[in-house]
């Protein structure tokens, strides 16, 4: 891998975004976790309306852990695949409350132990609330990105975020994630890359083709 050629993509990630981080609205790790874990399938903006109802309603961990489930269904219906993420949720604040003292976790270990919590997640949480770089969040923006700058050759997630943490300094790990993020809402489109618009076209092997990855 062209080290000048990676250090360059993330000078200019940074120049492009440099007061970028998570599009999830939050105030503690607790709401960050569960934003995160809502945010699956589903958009930012559409994860930010349902919190601002839900986080008036659910205020601490005994909260969501007592919460019924059909009611909490409900409240969270709108971000998809409601069932399985209600679960989730209720599971993991109970989790929490009985085997972390009511408090989120701050590894990476304890975090993928809580239901409904990948390494994606659990980075997410590590970074934004307790500004830990553990490993680096792939989204489907990540995934893309990744692939289309020539930085892995790989389709699973796992492996991409090995390539990537083995390219870049452990220090941009956490806010690599929010740049290529940034940069796949605003330039590098699934379907439409805005190739001709975008300032990393010179260091970028896919510009100008159209390639879906």
């Amino acid at each position: 891998m062209d080290k000048k050629r990676v250090a360059s993509i993330y000078k200019k990630l940074t120049e492009l975004y440099p007061d970028v981080t998570t599009a999830l609205k939050y105030e503690n790790p607790l709401e960050l976790l569960f934003a995160t874990i809502l945010s699956a399938q589903c958009t930012d903006v559409r994860v930010n309306k349902v919190t601002a109802v839900l986080f008036k309603k659910y205020r601490k961990i005994k909260d969501y852990a007592s919460a019924d489930l059909k009611e909490f269904e409900q409240d969270i219906r709108s971000t998809g695949f409601y069932h399985n993420k209600a679960k989730n949720i209720i599971a993991a604040a109970k989790m929490i409350e009985k085997d972390f003292n009511g408090k989120v976790p701050d590894t990476m270990d304890e975090l993928v132990k809580l239901p409904g919590v990948a390494r994606k997640t659990a980075n997410i949480v590590l970074f934004h609330s307790y500004g830990k770089n553990d490993g680096i969040a792939v989204d489907t923006h990540v995934k893309r990105l990744s692939g289309r700058l020539g930085l892995t050759q790989y389709d699973d997630p796992v492996k991409i975020e090995e390539d990537l943490m083995s390219i870049f300094d452990r220090d941009k790990w956490g806010y690599l994630s929010n740049l290529l993020i940034e940069h796949g809402r605003a330039v590098c489109d699934a379907r439409k890359p805005l190739c001709a618009e975008c300032k990393l076209c010179d260091l970028c092997p896919s510009a100008g083709k159209a390639v879906a990855r």
